[in-house]
C-alpha cells in the first residue's frame, strides 16, 4: 500500500504546475440560485472523466477545494454542488445541522439537487456517462441517496457519511458501484445504523465495499476539524491518506481514463 502511495504522491507533485481551471457556476433549481463550482481537469482526457463532490453540511469549503484540485491534476473535471443555495448557506454548525436535517428528511429534494448538479459537470464537457460521486459528512449521505435515485453514475464513494435512511423506504436494487470509508470509531454513526445499511446493500444486489479506519471519528479527512478523537469529529492524517489512496484505486476501477 505504501507504494501504490507513493506512486499517487509522486504523480501529483510530478503535476503541480499545472494548472486547473477553476471558476464558479451560476445555475438554478426553479427561483433557487444556486452556486457551484467547476475545476476542470488540468490534462487532456479523450474520455472526458467527471467527478461530482458532494461537501459536507457547511457547503464549499476548503477541503473540498483542496480534493477537487487534487483530483483535477490526476485528469479529472470536478464540479462541487451547491445543495442549499443563495440566501441558505449555514453560519454555524447549528444552522448546518437544520439544513442538513431537511435534505436528509426530505431525501427527493436532496436527489433533485444533487441531479442539477450533475447536469452542471456534464455540461462542462465530461463524459455523462464516465462519472463518480464523491461526498463528505453529509455529502457522503447525498451520495447515497444519488445511488438509491438511480442516477447515472459509475459509482459513488461515501467519506464518514451518514448511512441510514428512514425505515419506511424499501430496499431497492442498486446497479452503482458503492465505497464507503468509514471512521472505525465514529460515534455519530450507530451499530444499527451501520447493519441496516449492510442489510440494504445486500438487499439491492449492490458492488459495494466499506472500509474502516482505525481511531479515526466523524471528519476525519478533514485538517480543520482538529485532532480530539473525543469530540466526535476529528482530522486523522493516516485515515485521510488510506481513504484517497482507496478511491483512487475505486476511480481506476470504474471509470475510464
Amino acid at each position: 500500500m505504501r507504494t501504490i502511495y507513493l506512486f499517487i504522491l509522486g504523480i501529483i507533485l510530478s503535476t503541480s504546475g499545472l494548472h486547473a481551471q477553476t471558476k464558479p457556476v451560476k445555475y438554478a433549481d426553479n427561483n433557487q440560485i444556486l452556486n457551484g463550482l467547476l475545476i476542470k481537469s488540468a490534462k487532456k482526457n479523450s474520455q472526458n472523466p467527471g467527478i461530482l463532490l458532494l461537501p459536507a453540511w457547511l457547503g464549499i469549503d476548503n477541503a473540498s477545494k483542496e480534493i477537487a484540485d487534487n483530483l483535477s491534476k490526476l485528469g479529472y473535471t470536478v464540479f462541487i454542488a451547491d445543495i442549499y443555495g443563495e440566501g441558505n448557506y449555514p453560519k454555524n454548525t447549528s444552522e448546518a445541522g437544520k439544513q442538513a436535517g431537511f435534505y436528509k428528511k426530505n431525501y427527493q429534494a436532496y436527489q433533485k439537487r444533487i441531479q442539477l448538479a450533475l447536469d452542471q459537470l456534464i455540461k462542462s464537457g465530461a463524459n455523462a456517462d464516465n462519472i463518480v460521486a464523491i461526498g463528505y459528512c453529509f455529502g457522503g449521505t447525498g451520495v447515497l441517496e444519488a445511488a438509491r435515485g438511480k442516477l447515472n453514475v459509475k459509482g459513488v464513494v461515501s467519506f464518514h457519511g451518514g448511512l441510514g435512511k428512514d425505515a419506511e423506504r424499501k430496499n431497492e436494487s442498486i446497479s452503482t458501484k458503492v465505497l464507503v470509508c468509514h471512521g472505525a470509531d465514529d460515534p455519530f454513526v450507530s451499530k444499527e445504523e451501520i447493519a441496516g445499511f449492510q442489510q440494504e446493500m445486500r438487499d439491492s444486489k449492490a458492488d459495494w465495499q466499506m472500509i474502516y479506519y482505525a481511531n479515526s471519528v466523524h471528519s476525519f479527512t478533514n485538517p480543520e476539524a482538529g485532532n480530539d478523537n473525543s469530540k466526535g469529529a476529528a482530522y486523522n492524517a493516516l485515515a485521510a491518506k488510506r481513504s484517497f489512496e482507496h478511491l483512487l484505486l475505486f476511480l481506476n476501477e470504474v471509470l475510464k481514463k
